[in-house]
């Protein structure tokens, strides 16, 4: 049984470069020609190895949330709630500043403004944001069972108030914002946190 022709690309590698251009224009801001000269690959290859421009983006979306947007997963196995606070800030800093990387979230910057014809990929992050919120309040829930946050908290809110803040230091780093600076942000932020 013979075997089709080989790719003659890395679909991993070429799937990166794809992350990199929506992270740094957003779902609707990537052009197809910007995705291939980035790729290097033409449209049809593109096509038969992705699927279309929406397809490509979930594809990347979920390279992005396993690999550098992936520091929740991380902070949710921190033995107390405040370490977990502090992951999950300390992890959007990292994400949203490193050397080579695009500034800010491309959860964030991904497809917060687009048009109706972008609104399934639109609903798909926003999924993913709601998904992300849930696994946070439910630990801290956790963590308040455990006498770890005091009674009078609500995990809902503590939750909202770290993906704010996270989503915040995302915009401050796209903008230009330092490492340093936003550290000492969540040093303000995370001075407050309930005891």
């Amino acid at each position: 049984m013979g075997r089709g022709r080989p790719r003659a690309f890395d679909v991993e590698e070429r799937l990166d470069r794809a992350m990199e251009v929506f992270w740094r224009h957003g779902y609707e801001g990537a052009a197809l020609s910007d995705l291939t000269a980035a790729m290097g690959i033409n449209r049809p290859s593109l096509y038969a190895a992705y699927g279309n421009k929406e397809q490509l983006f979930r594809k990347a979306l979920e390279r992005y949330l396993n690999g550098p947007g992936g520091y929740l997963e991380r902070a949710l196995e921190a033995p107390t709630a405040r370490q977990v606070a502090e992951e999950v800030l300390r992890g959007a800093i990292r994400a949203t500043t490193a050397e080579g990387r695009p500034r800010g979230c491309l959860v964030v910057q991904g497809a917060l403004a687009t048009g109706e014809d972008a609104a399934p990929v639109r609903e798909e992050v926003l999924a993913h944001r709601r998904a992300a919120h849930a696994a946070l309040r439910e630990r801290l829930e956790r963590a308040q069972a455990e006498g770890d946050l005091p009674p009078h908290v609500d995990p809902g809110d503590l939750a909202r108030y770290l993906w704010t803040t996270a989503d915040g230091l995302s915009v401050q780093a796209a903008g230009g914002a330092t490492r340093e600076e936003l550290d000492r942000v969540a040093d303000l932020a995370l001075a407050g946190w309930p005891s």
